[in-house]
């Protein structure tokens, strides 16, 4: 016998805790790298991320800027005069780091895990490769060759596809416009072109050192000098322009002939993490799609079944950000898909969200706030990256309070002008000969370059 649980017996949610304002300890270096020291004890360990701007200068180099910063990501560990990669290897695990490198169209970002007494040989590892890589011409040319197989395994991948349309269509000649390098620019990449793009793009003036963990500041600053002072270099870390939106009208359709499978992709500016808009629109966004609670998700993968993880977004770039949607369906509700789509984001603008909607999205995102700052390792790239956007380590504190003070008309408001239809890019990948009707029944069709199923 089945007994229908007693919900009244379950007690209410609580009110959301407050966001613990992190307590950091500033200082800029002689050379202009800025040092941000969070003071966290309980835990062992010692997150640290350095941040370099790394930006396209502009749009006539961005191609073959970021085919080199692909390979120079990997490359920058492959050697200095004083060590080889195994000797950088070594001296990094016995202080239990390990050095990641990652590049986007933003910022070339080393990250890693130590252990507090290994602060010191740590740096200096970091301070070697700073200012003494040395890109080994036969080492370089077994990254650009793991990096040219990489990129032609991600073209392969239809939601790889369809990201980079969706890019291409919003951004024009802008260097966010550049998801993936271009192979031959990457074939062409050797040791002397990444030595000479990092003598002129990592530099520390404009750069952001930022260490979380059981520190005493006052010792830090001493040792993160001491270690890093030396790094030198003319000029600034280079930012990218402002990314102005191109805002085409209709459908691209990215011909995927044999595809069984539809990659619906929407994408339009967002409000950057300044404006004031932002606590609305997020809030806005989980509502639509951002959560499995959402109604993009209760329509058409609980309802209808066209597709298991639809989802929305708000994603922020240094020079613009953006509200994404997207969704993988059967090739056959490919046009239904999207319309519900279409239909969900107009609701949003046209009608009011409940109260309960509101706050279960507002608890949502609090509580996700709250899960991602509480380790060391998500309070230092969440506190990189806010940084590196010039803003402060209380935002997070101020930006709780924001999304605590936002009412139904302000989402309703919100959604009227970021998350309507006729605000957002959309770009489709699949079978045109299938889709491709369907698909002008909602709007006129333009068709993109062609993809390999």
């Amino acid at each position: 016998m089945t007994t229908t649980p007693d919900l009244s017996l379950v007690p209410p949610l609580g009110e959301p805790r407050p966001q613990p304002v992190p307590v950091a300890a500033e200082s800029t270096l002689p050379n202009g790298l800025r040092v941000v020291v969070v003071p966290r004890p309980g835990v062992p360990l010692i997150e640290l991320r350095l941040r370099v701007p790394f930006a396209a200068s502009g749009a006539q180099t961005a191609h073959e800027h970021t085919a080199r910063g692909a390979v120079l990501s990997g490359a920058v560990l492959m050697g200095t005069t004083s060590h080889d990669q195994n000797g950088i290897a070594e001296l990094l695990q016995s202080h239990g780091a390990e050095l990641s490198v990652s590049s986007d169209p933003d910022r070339l970002l080393l990250a890693t895990t130590l252990l507090p007494d290994g602060l010191a040989p740590v740096l200096g590892v970091l301070a070697e490769l700073l200012s003494d890589a040395t890109y080994p011409d036969d080492r370089v040319e077994g990254e650009r060759d793991r990096v040219a197989e990489r990129i032609a395994i991600a073209r392969s991948q239809p939601g790889v596809i369809a990201r980079a349309a969706l890019a291409a269509r919003r951004y024009g000649d802008h260097p966010y416009a550049i998801a993936l390098p271009d192979a031959d620019l990457v074939a062409a990449v050797d040791g002397e072109s990444l030595r000479a793009l990092h003598r002129e793009r990592v530099l520390p003036a404009g750069s952001t050192l930022v260490l979380v963990g059981d520190l005493d500041p006052r010792a830090v600053a001493d040792v993160v000098a001491d270690a890093l002072t030396g790094w030198s270099g003319s000029g600034s870390a280079v930012e990218p322009p402002p990314a102005t939106e191109l805002h085409p009208s209709g459908i691209e359709l990215v011909d995927r002939p044999g595809a069984v499978q539809s990659n619906l992709r929407l994408g339009g500016p967002a409000p950057s993490r300044t404006d004031p808009d932002l606590a609305a629109v997020r809030l806005a966004n989980m509502i639509f799609g951002g959560y499995f609670s959402s109604r993009l998700v209760e329509n058409i993968r609980e309802r209808r079944g066209y597709t298991y993880s639809p989802r929305s977004s708000v994603d922020h770039q240094t020079a613009g950000s953006s509200f994404l949607v997207e969704a993988d369906v059967a090739t056959e509700v490919t046009g239904p898909a999207l319309l519900e789509t279409w239909y969900e984001l107009g609701r949003m603008a046209l009608t009011p969200v409940t109260e309960a909607e509101l706050d279960g999205a507002r608890r949502y995102i609090l509580g996700s706030m709250a899960l991602s700052t509480a380790t060391h390792a998500g309070l230092a790239s969440t506190l990189s990256a806010l940084i590196g956007s010039g803003l402060p380590v209380d935002w997070l504190a101020e930006h709780q309070r924001a999304l605590a003070g936002v009412t139904v008309d302000q989402v309703q408001e919100a959604s009227q002008r970021y998350l309507a239809s006729s605000a957002l890019t959309a770009v489709v990948v699949g079978d045109a000969d299938k889709v491709g009707e369907p698909l002008r029944a909602l709007a006129p069709v333009t068709l993109g370059g062609s993809a390999s199923a």
